[in-house]
């Protein structure tokens, strides 16, 4: 798979403002069975190059409790900013201010000439899997460590033995 680039000077010559741009291939670091679809819209506005459309899938996650191999829905709307030029001059004197609102992320391009789509693509996914993938709730992995936990026998540190005769309840 290659990266798809588009180039800012195409979007800011883009017939009714906008460049759209559909993406339907493989992710390289994402595993799937099919490719994942994108429609994305890249607007000029002035400084910036807003990206916003909707990304959908299906992705091949491994189940942290049982490890097995499962199906995770990929479906979610994308919204990213990016700011044409860096933010900090090269020489360090200093740069453009910006003003960003809560949960409101830039990306620096830096000075570069395009922005990569499949990077854009690929964060955007990694960053909508859970943080704890699990399988189902009917996960068979979590009886594991229940089971184990209940069938062995804590040994208590013997500096602590002595609490073990001290009455709350008095």
């Amino acid at each position: 798979m290659t990266n798809i680039l588009i180039k800012i000077e195409d979007i800011e010559k883009s017939k009714g403002g906008s460049l759209q741009v559909n993406f339907e291939d493989f992710i390289d670091g994402v595993e799937s069975d099919e490719a994942i679809k994108a429609t994305l819209e890249l607007t000029p506005l002035g400084e910036f190059i807003e990206v916003t459309g909707h990304v959908e899938g299906t992705a091949i996650l491994e189940c942290d409790l049982c490890l097995e191999k499962f199906e995770y829905e990929i479906n979610f709307e994308i919204e990213e900013l990016f700011a044409k030029k860096s933010f900090i001059e090269e020489n360090g004197e200093g740069g453009q201010e910006i003003e960003l609102k809560d949960g409101q992320f830039v990306t620096d391009l830096r000075g570069n000439k395009d922005i990569d789509i499949t990077d854009l693509l690929y964060q955007s996914v990694i960053l909508d899997f859970p943080n704890k993938k699990v399988c189902g709730i009917n996960c068979k992995g979590g009886d594991i460590f229940i089971r184990e936990e209940a069938s062995s026998e804590k040994e208590v540190d013997p500096r602590l033995a002595i609490f073990k005769n001290i009455n709350v309840n008095k």
